[in-house]
C-alpha cells in the first residue's frame, strides 16, 4: 500500500492539539486496512520524522484512527505546522 493512501487526513480537535503539545502525539484518520507498521512507515516517509509508537482504534462510524507518538528529537507541533493546521 502506498504511503499517500494510508493517511487519509489529520485529525485536529482541541484534544489532539493538547496531545501534540503535551505528549508529542499526532492523530490521523487512516485507511481501515493499514496496520501499525504501515502507518509508522507512512508517517516517517511523508513527514521525515521518527515514530516511537502507534496506537489505533476503530471509530463507531467505521473509520480507523491512529495516534502516532513521535520520538523526542521531533515535535508533533512541527508536523501539524507542515500540514498548515497550527
Amino acid at each position: 500500500m502506498e504511503a499517500e493512501n494510508i493517511l487519509v487526513r489529520a485529525l485536529v480537535t482541541e484534544k489532539t492539539i493538547r496531545m501534540a503539545e503535551r505528549d508529542n502525539k499526532v492523530a490521523f484518520i487512516v485507511n481501515r486496512n493499514a496496520n501499525k507498521t504501515q502507518i509508522k512507515e507512512a508517517v516517517e516517509k511523508i513527514f521525515n520524522v521518527k515514530v516511537e509508537k502507534v496506537n489505533t482504534l476503530i471509530l463507531p462510524n467505521g473509520e480507523k484512527k491512529a495516534y502516532v507518538k513521535l520520538k523526542k528529537d521531533y515535535k508533533a507541533t512541527d508536523v501539524l505546522s507542515k500540514l498548515g493546521l497550527m
